[in-house]
């Protein structure tokens, strides 16, 4: 039976969507009286742009998607500092009460009265956060379960601290609040995007988000506690309260992949911010050089090197090696006579350059002029500096001697030399790397520059050197690369894969030291695998306010059944680590599949079994990389609907698959599917720097269903929960279930 109060809730809400949506016509109305075209003052067309701007921001925020406008409405005491002034424990008794629709936008009527508070305005902040031991001042909070514009369900909370004191417990879970609305959205199909959550965000992760901005804010959360939704909903909640000065300075949130941005980009959008920049290194650097391509893969012990914060000092190494004295005099006929620039006048200057200027590039100009200011001091008339400029600029010795000295220098430029000689990376990594080191960073220099690719480790490195080296001219007129842009307020996801030298980046773009980093040190997986989050701050700004730690304890996202085997993984991995509760109790077990020799066919049956159990769910099957090729070739062969994941280049369209994904355990942090399905465990282990964490995340990105299918003896931490499964449906091969799926689906394009 539906409840008696959603036909006056959803003529509340068609009142809210038609406020938007004349709100939506007078902004496109104003952009249609702004002309943008050519012509006028050049005062006209500044006016004219910054109108246009702002118009087009203001619908952009207006902009839902399929979100929907409205969904909760807060009732609360309007009695003297809040207190409950009822007289029946409701708000519709006798006491004053106060009503507000809480929403993802603002919406106001005719006289300015709001009809919708944004969730992000401090009169919403009680609907997140009200307990029972703590009410905040609210007698009732409601939650709407909404189908875009129309309201299907609500769901009411009613607050009595007499009834509900001492039944609160010590169970983080006794704090959950909409628990019909949070259980149904945790129950939803994912499709491959991310959505946000804003009507379920729970106390505990509300409280990060409106978290002061200042210093650095780190939060700790194990697989499927919502980090990653908090500092999306951080962003936006910043954005907001701190208008000025974010929206000229800019947040950005960096990534540890582009396939992990794309399966978030819609988060931020559907809450009214389309100005907050997701970006992973790489793109990072190719705003000051969009040439530089990124496309090679390193080998892991390489990419370790490369990240290591030793590599700042071997690239201010290879830089000072470029700086240097010529070999012998150099004498150049002049008039009458000749002027010279000596070798011990060059070193001197050299030194001289070396002491005055911080970057690299900088310099040239000084040397250039000092170096005719010697040679016309060389000669007996002292000519003018200029007319000695004026006639030997393009000399070809004068132009090998300042190339010599203190050649302008890019970063590509500096490492592709670096990289492609022996001698100079002996140089420059001396007593800094150990031999094999060095010798592991070689790579010939190709026959151009415009061939050569990088990799992501080498990002960070090229970075460090444009910090060393700075732009090539200080005239914007001739500079060829644009400067480094810095954000008023950084949000890095996944931050503890984050190597040394990458964090040395990030910190250069922070304007003010104002951060979020949110990830799961337990799920460190890289070579430089941190052990504590000191490890990570330590090359981080560090200012007046000292970092803060939070902490999310409740997993959300995994059931369970699934938890429990995952954390059977973590005591071994992490020994020390605390593994977080789950919300949800029930849940289907995991699946033991103990393949034959083909691993592929298995894990085909093991597919098409899951897909038919999760009734069209998406679903992530994560491979070792010795059988991705085969498992791919098998499941284009039984025509089952899936797609590879890639670390997809800035322009590419890659994505989860809204049906099946195969992807490598590197790329699925963050991420989330219905089922999984994990190859090989064994394998996983072996392949990977941190091969135990590795595992632990191919474990945890289920909302439904995992299963295992391993042909070669299961690791450790995973051996007794198989055998819990015992000899029936959790250990099975290709049973007749598994033919009977198959044979079904054969003609199936979604397996």
């Amino acid at each position: 039976m539906s409840h008696p109060e959603i036909q006056a809730e959803q003529a509340h809400i068609d009142r809210a969507y038609a406020l938007l949506e004349s709100s939506r016509q007078r902004a496109t109305r104003l952009r249609d009286m702004v002309e943008v075209g050519r012509g006028g003052t050049r005062q006209a067309r500044f006016e004219r742009d910054v109108i246009e701007d702002a118009v087009a921001g203001r619908l952009s925020q207006l902009e839902l998607g399929s979100s929907s406008l409205v969904f909760g409405r807060i009732d609360r005491s309007a009695g003297p500092n809040g207190d409950a002034d009822k007289s029946d424990g409701s708000p519709d008794g006798n006491g004053a009460s106060e009503t507000f629709y809480i929403g993802r936008l603002a919406v106001a009527d005719e006289r300015q009265e709001p009809v919708v508070v944004d969730w992000r305005a401090p009169i919403a902040e009680p609907f997140f956060r009200a307990t029972g031991g703590d009410p905040l001042g609210l007698l009732r909070r409601r939650h709407f379960v909404c189908r875009g514009r129309v309201l299907a369900d609500l769901e009411d909370e009613f607050f009595d601290l007499d009834a509900l004191d001492g039944q609160r417990g010590d169970d983080p879970r006794s704090r959950l609040n909409a628990h019909g609305a949070l259980y149904a959205a945790l129950e939803q199909r994912r499709d491959g995007q991310l959505r946000q959550v804003v009507a379920t965000i729970q106390a505990e992760q509300d409280e990060i988000i409106r978290s002061p901005r200042k210093g650095i804010l780190v939060t700790q959360g194990g697989p499927g506690t919502g980090k990653t939704i908090v500092a999306l909903h951080r962003a936006a909640y910043l954005l907001y309260t701190y208008r000025f000065p974010l929206a000229g300075q800019g947040v950005l949130v960096v990534g540890p992949n582009r396939l992990f941005l794309r399966y978030v980009e819609r988060v931020l959008p559907s809450l009214g911010e389309a100005g907050v920049h997701l970006f992973v290194l790489a793109d990072l650097f190719n705003e000051i050089f969009p040439d530089v391509r990124v496309r090679l893969a390193d080998t892991a012990d390489v990419a370790r090197i490369k990240g290591d914060v030793r590599m700042s000092q071997v690239v201010k190494n290879a830089v000072r090696d470029r700086q240097r004295p010529i070999r012998s005099d150099l004498r150049l006929e002049f008039g009458l006579g000749y002027v010279t620039l000596a070798a011990s006048t060059s070193r001197a200057i050299v030194a001289e350059a070396r002491r005055r200027f911080r970057h690299h590039n900088a310099g040239r100009a000084y040397v250039e002029q000092a170096v005719y200011a010697a040679m016309s001091a060389s000669h007996r008339r002292r000519p003018e500096p200029s007319k000695l400029r004026e006639r030997f600029s393009r000399h070809p010795d004068v132009m090998e001697a300042f190339e010599r000295m203190w050649p302008l220098l890019t970063p590509a430029q500096l490492l592709r030399d670096l990289y492609g000689s022996r001698a100079l990376l002996r140089s420059a990594a001396d007593s800094v790397l150990a031999d094999a080191e060095t010798e592991q960073l070689f790579r010939p220099r190709g026959d151009s520059e415009a061939d050569y690719e990088w990799s992501d480790a080498d990002v960070p490195v090229l970075d460090e050197a444009y910090s060393v080296l700075g732009p090539r001219s200080r005239s914007r007129k001739r500079r060829s690369d644009t400067e480094m842009r810095t954000y008023g307020h950084i949000v890095v996801d996944e931050c503890q894969d984050q190597p040394p030298m990458a964090l040395r980046m990030i910190a250069r773009r922070s304007l003010n030291g104002s951060m979020t980093l949110v990830g799961d040190i337990a799920q460190a997986t890289s070579a430089h695998a941190p052990s504590s989050w000191h490890e990570i701050l330590a090359h981080l700004p560090s200012g007046p306010v000292a970092p803060r730690l939070s902490e999310l304890t409740l997993s959300y996202r995994i059931p369970q059944p699934s938890l429990e085997l995952a954390n059977q993984v973590l005591a071994a991995a992490a020994p020390g680590l605390a593994p977080p509760a789950a919300v949800r109790i029930d849940g289907a077990p995991p699946r033991f599949v103990k393949a034959p020799a083909d691993v592929a066919q298995a894990v085909l049956d093991t597919v098409v079994f899951e897909a038919a159990e999760l009734d069209g769910g998406s679903m992530l099957v994560v491979s070792p990389a010795e059988h991705m090729d085969d498992i791919a070739e098998l499941l284009a062969a039984a025509g089952v609907d899936f797609g590879r994941a890639t670390a997809a280049s800035r322009n590419a369209t890659g994505a989860l698959h809204p049906h099946v994904t195969l992807a490598p355990v590197r790329l699925c942090k963050g991420l989330e599917t219905d089922g999984v399905v994990v190859v090989e465990p064994a394998a996983i282990v072996d392949e990977e720097p941190q091969g135990l964490r590795a595992l632990y995340v191919a474990l945890t990105r289920a909302t439904k269903r995992v299963a295992v299918v391993s042909s070669r003896p299961l690791p450790e931490p995973l051996h007794s929960a198989a055998a819990s499964c015992g000899a029936g449906a959790c250990n099975t091969g290709r049973t007749a279930a598994h033919a009977a799926a198959a044979e079904a689906s054969s003609g199936d394009s979604h397996g």
